[in-house]
């Protein structure tokens, strides 16, 4: 049976899948094929049910869970640190209450973070490889920055506005910020959804378990870092939590989709049920 893992084309995505790219768990049945595009590119395939796997915003899945279950493991969760409100000379909040932000997508997690954080953000979707040159053109005043732009935009020159991931641990209770989740079509039906699933968190697992070998597959999706910084992006978004939300990581899932639902920024949606 031929299935189709959707991912974004970073480091930590390779890291994770790099054990069913090369060969080194048993798939069975399954022939794993990868189909890479950016986050928001993904949650807009997932409307459409295009692929069998994929990674979705955990915001997105607000407007999915009727076609898609999240896995309880693949899991990227911000411990104290995520996505970043970030401009080109220092600014405070009050300095973009009338500015346009650029966001990396309608759907992203990122986005919503921000509407959390301040409900009257003008925004425009922008591209999440562009945002910096598109705020260092003087086209935005600030964006919201998400992969590896998250360990190098102090080195390009950005000041930190808010980090999201810092800002939502400090006011929920230290709970990790959900950013993204690996989910599965729900029309695979129950056995095929558990064995694929089985699969999928054994490959985590080994990576985990062979790090630098799975760095070094890495490493030829990470756009610009060096080893230790790759090293140091694929540890903040794989790790122990991307084999198991936890309760807490759970909790931290249900809680940001009733906050998103009650802002009127996502409509309601059920409790996610994580499949083991």
């Amino acid at each position: 049976m031929k299935v189709v893992i959707a991912h974004s084309p970073d480091s930590d995505d390779a890291f994770m899948h790099f054990a069913i790219g090369e060969g080194k768990v048993d798939t069975g049945e399954y022939q794993f094929d990868h189909m890479m595009a950016d986050i928001e590119t993904l949650n807009r395939h997932a409307v459409e049910g295009r692929h069998e796997v994929t990674a979705i915003s955990i915001h997105a899945y607000a407007h999915l869970s009727d076609q898609y279950a999240l896995l309880n493991h693949g899991a990227s969760m911000g411990e104290g640190y995520g996505p970043l409100l970030i401009t080109k000379e220092p600014r405070t909040r009050e300095d973009l209450t009338d500015q346009v932000i650029a966001v990396p997508g309608e759907w992203t997690s990122a986005a919503l973070a921000l509407k959390l954080w301040m409900p009257e953000a003008k925004t425009e979707v922008v591209p999440f490889d562009e945002i910096m040159q598109r705020i260092d053109s003087g086209e935005f005043e600030a964006g919201v920055i998400i992969h590896e732009g998250q360990v190098t935009y102090e080195d390009e020159g950005y000041h930190s506005v808010v980090d999201f991931g810092e800002w939502w641990a400090r006011t929920q209770d230290g709970l990790p910020l959900p950013l993204g989740g690996n989910a599965i079509r729900r029309d695979l039906g129950e056995t095929h959804i558990r064995e694929i699933s089985k699969i999928l968190r054994e490959s985590i697992a080994y990576a985990l378990e062979h790090r630098e070998e799975a760095l070094q597959y890495a490493e030829q999706y990470n756009r610009g870092l060096t080893r230790e910084q790759t090293d140091q992006f694929v540890g903040m978004y794989v790790n122990q939590r991307t084999l198991d939300y936890g309760e807490d990581g759970r909790e931290a899932v249900c809680r940001f989709l009733r906050m998103g639902a009650g802002s009127g920024a996502v409509p309601e949606v059920a409790e996610p049920e994580f499949i083991v």
